[in-house]
């Protein structure tokens, strides 16, 4: 159950984002079920990998080779799932802070 909940935190979070940001493009609702939920795979299983081989960049940007990692995920995760566009690079820039704000502030209020 806890992680159906995740999948509805996350989706509702794709939905405000794309609403948000001009160029963040999900078709439906079904796109933006499947979007979360490889965004949620992508994060669990390829994030961390590439963390730890951008560690040493990350250390000396001071955090900002992180940041751009979880971009480029997200941007290649619109690549992978089927009517899920994102514009440009600078989209899925503004794209990635404002999906984690919302994605952070859903899943607060869901705990309450």
């Amino acid at each position: 159950m806890h992680l159906l909940g995740q999948l509805v935190v996350n989706t509702v979070a794709l939905l405000v984002v794309e609403y948000i940001i001009p160029g963040f493009v999900l078709l439906d609702l079904r796109t933006a079920i499947v979007a979360a939920i490889v965004i949620g795979v992508v994060n669990t299983f390829i994030r961390p990998v590439l963390q730890i081989i951008a560690l040493p960049v990350s250390i000396l940007t001071l955090g900002i080779a992180a940041f751009f990692v979880n971009v480029l995920l997200l941007w290649g995760v619109s690549y992978v799932v089927p009517g899920f566009t994102i514009d440009s690079f600078l989209t899925a820039t503004v794209a990635s802070v404002v999906l984690s704000l919302v994605s952070a502030f859903l899943h607060r209020l869901a705990k309450n």
